[in-house]
């Protein structure tokens, strides 16, 4: 319904742009027709006048004409000498507006009924001769007339020429597009990889091509997130259900209870790692609108764990408390496991950016799975590669910077946007 709207009004603004250009175009051409008729009708009047202004001349004192005018030139011209008609029968109809024509003393024209009647002076010495013609202009009206007649009939037929052309190019156009919209929809759902790849656009086609184009790239990496966020899941979730099954395994096999600080362990794990998760597909609505003190982000996540912390006095970040310390917590437990004696988290100011260090002394990464350790499954220097992925996740979400240094040591840098002073 709403193509067959867009059709209609393109067409019906058409068919508008196109009875305002044929209507002035008529107007204008009739416009120059009546003043090229009205100009012709003039010449043929100077014309009459002249041929017989040519054959007056005095004689004795008296004008005469040296040659007599046909019956025919007699209704149409006419000669006056000294106030009397010397030539020609006047029509009773126009017989006081050729007078006064007659009387004056400058050539000049009048229109009585359909015809023009021009009055010329022809110049004899002691004699004042007028010379009247009549034009019948019905010949130019008529012409006129059926000028305007088909000019009519050809602007209609070009205004509805216009419609139907434009009806019809607007219904191709949107077929186009319509089965390319498809197409996209089509390939959204089933083949995501697939692209109209048009190359430059050079018209709209080509513009709408490489917009559908940019489109089910960003569909194709919508799917591919949501397979990485299952893969994290699965990964963040797995271990610590496995250890519980190991245990209850072990415990079925020995019958001796089960260890409640595992059981609490790992449930805690499961618990984090559903929070983290949570927080991650939050943190992108909430990203902008809210700080903390780094310092009490700090100790949320490090909740008990042997980390030495070197912070300033107070130091705030753009990032929600909880957010900041699902970033951290996943990294000092990183730190613990792989650390042969120590951890240590620090902070520093870098611009309008607040840089964490989160150090250790263990192995640290492999220089040639640096850019990888946040991968599901790659991690440096022995584990899983459990729970990088995630902050991974958390970082992109809340706008933050996470990235793995390979300096002989354990050592993740965390940047944070630095809180603005309140106004």
């Amino acid at each position: 319904m709403a193509v067959t709207g867009f059709r209609k009004r393109v067409v019906a603004l058409t068919v508008l742009i196109a009875t305002a250009v044929v209507a002035i175009l008529v107007v204008v051409s009739h416009v120059l027709l009546s003043r090229v008729t009205e100009a012709d009708s003039h010449d043929l009047a100077r014309t009459r006048a002249e041929a017989v202004a040519a054959n007056i001349t005095a004689v004795d004192g008296r004008v005469v004409l040296t040659e007599n005018s046909s019956e025919a030139l007699d209704e149409v011209a006419w000669v006056y000498a000294d106030g009397r008609l010397i030539d020609g029968n006047v029509p009773a109809s126009v017989v006081k507006r050729v007078e006064t024509l007659a009387g004056s003393r400058r050539s000049q024209t009048a229109a009585v009924d359909n015809y023009l009647l021009y009055a010329q002076e022809v110049p004899i010495d002691g004699h004042h001769v007028m010379v009247i013609v009549r034009v019948d202009l019905t010949p130019y009206e008529a012409s006129e007339q059926r000028s305007l007649t088909f000019s009519l009939i050809l602007g209609g037929l070009a205004i509805v020429l216009a419609g139907g052309v434009a009806h019809l190019v607007v219904r191709r156009a949107l077929r186009v597009v319509h089965e390319m919209a498809a197409l996209a929809n089509d390939w959204s759902h089933h083949e995501p990889g697939r692209r109209f790849n048009l190359g430059v656009p050079r018209d709209e086609f080509g513009e709408l091509g490489r917009t559908l184009d940019h489109l089910l790239e960003r569909v194709d990496n919508a799917l591919a997130d949501e397979r990485r966020l299952t893969d994290e899941i699965a990964h963040e979730l797995r271990t610590p259900l496995t250890v519980l099954r190991g245990e209850a395994q072990l415990a079925q096999l020995s019958g001796e209870p089960v260890e409640p600080e595992v059981v609490l362990n790992e449930a805690d794990r499961l618990n984090a790692a559903v929070t983290t998760i949570l927080r991650a597909a939050r943190a992108r609505i909430d990203a902008g609108t809210l700080r903390c003190d780094l310092r009490f982000a700090a100790r949320q996540a490090i909740a008990g764990r042997a980390v030495e912390v070197a912070f300033p006095e107070k130091i705030e970040v753009a990032v929600a408390a909880d957010v900041a310390a699902s970033l951290l917590s996943p990294l000092l437990e990183n730190g613990l496991r792989h650390a042969r004696s120590q951890v240590w988290i620090t902070a520093r100011i870098q611009g309008e950016t607040i840089v964490v260090d989160v150090l250790d002394d263990g192995p640290g990464f492999d220089p040639a799975e640096v850019d990888r350790v946040f991968e599901v499954g790659v991690t440096g220097g022995g584990g899983y590669g459990l729970g990088l992925p995630v902050i991974r996740r958390i970082a992109a979400s809340a706008g933050v910077e996470v990235r793995a240094i390979a300096d002989g040591r354990g050592h993740v840098e965390v940047t944070l946007p630095a809180a603005r002073a309140a106004t």
